[in-house]
């Protein structure tokens, strides 16, 4: 298994704020230049999923698993023979709102999927953290 995690901890966003604008799928390709297509059908809650485009990629289908409001979202997607989880968690502590990222990726062709396209995904999450804090904070 292959993973890779990011955290930041931030006094810059509320844990309501980061939340609402994660969850507002269809809104991703606004704040996030890396993403065509986002589109969420029906509500943000475990056993829905999602549909992503990536700029210059194929339309993926991602499974939200696990959804605790304001709290933890655990994603899963399927590439041949490997599975990637993307677990997200926000946490308040005293030093302010911790936000941890972290992607898994299993199966015999994991070694494959992390070399052609996981280890992008991973290198770009520290972006991506802090583009969301800085929209997130004018919601």
């Amino acid at each position: 298994m292959w993973t890779k995690s990011y955290t930041i901890v931030t006094k810059e966003v509320t844990k309501e704020q980061i939340w609402k604008l994660f969850t507002d799928i269809n809104s991703w390709p606004v704040w996030n230049n890396q993403i065509e297509l986002a589109k969420l059908e029906g509500k943000f809650e475990a056993g829905n999923h999602y549909l992503i485009q990536p700029k210059n990629g194929r339309i993926v289908k991602v499974t939200l698993l696990k959804v605790e409001e304001n709290k933890h979202c655990l994603e899963f997607g399927t590439f041949p023979l490997a599975k990637m989880y993307y677990d997200h968690l926000i946490e308040e502590t005293a030093d302010g709102l911790k936000i941890t990222n972290t992607i898994y990726v299993k199966g015999i062709l994991s070694f494959l999927w992390v070399q052609l396209v996981v280890k992008k995904i991973a290198a770009e999450m520290p972006a991506h953290v802090q583009q969301q804090i800085k929209v997130a904070s004018k919601l």
